[in-house]
């Protein structure tokens, strides 16, 4: 499991906690251990019991689904906007997909348990999660959609775009490996897109860690998806609205 980082924080970083009223955000703090999330730290596997909750700071959490082969396909991604282990608010113990940490990041996390009874004395954490939860079924679905649609160039954008959301820095570690996972192709085809995008001025990649240098141009070259799932979530829970 991830690492302790000993020291809570005083402001959380994470989206739905810092939204949460400070009486409410008070009686969760005896439950929120701070944690580091260390690269490819693995959170859940497949089918295994759920014993913490997860709510990211900053960092990638990536869901991936592996199939009996052995290849793994991102269907979705959990940075500072959400929370990683929705089955448990939705009643159910395990995770069908596995997840881990893509970009290192640090996270409050919580065991299930006292997530539950969380949920039962806290009103607006639980229509924070409830929209929460529709927010990423949405990403989902237009993740489904987009990957059979677009263009690698186009979807690489998009992802560039909503991981440099997530970290606030400019640069963030990634590997072809990791990459060619999330958009489904080979490694050389990573490779050739990163290199197309380096050379337009879009972004500077050397030794697995990603720089973005030019952030209007790489929202040109994204599909019109990064600007659907932005404002889903901007309409869920970038308000109590």
């Amino acid at each position: 499991m991830p690492n302790s980082t000993g020291n809570p924080q005083a402001a959380p970083l994470n989206h739905l906690l810092a939204a949460l009223p400070s009486d409410e955000l008070a009686a969760l703090q005896p439950d929120l251990e701070q944690v580091s999330l260390p690269f490819k730290q693995s959170l859940y596997e497949p089918e295994r019991r759920i014993e913490h909750v997860y709510f990211p700071h900053r960092g990638v959490v990536s869901l991936v689904t592996e199939f009996e082969n052995g290849s793994p396909i991102e269907v979705g991604t959990v940075g500072p906007e959400g929370m990683v282990g929705v089955p448990i608010f939705l009643e159910d113990e395990v995770m069908a997909s596995r997840a881990f940490v893509q970009v290192p990041g640090e996270a409050a996390r919580m065991q299930t348990e006292a997530f539950r009874r969380a949920l039962a004395r806290s009103p607006r954490l639980h229509r924070l999660i409830s929209r929460y939860t529709l927010a990423l079924l949405n990403l989902l679905a237009q993740n489904s959609a987009c990957n059979r649609t677009h263009s690698v160039e186009e979807r690489l954008a998009r992802w560039l775009l909503l991981t440099h959301d997530r970290v606030h820095k400019a640069n963030f570690t990634l590997t072809q490996e990791f990459m060619a996972q999330m958009l489904g192709v080979s490694r050389p085809t990573v490779s050739l897109t990163a290199s197309i995008f380096q050379k337009a001025g879009l972004i500077t990649y050397v030794r697995g860690r990603v720089t973005v240098t030019n952030r209007p141009g790489l929202e040109t070259a994204s599909c019109e998806c990064y600007r659907v799932i932005r404002r889903q979530f901007e309409r869920l829970v970038g308000s109590d609205g």
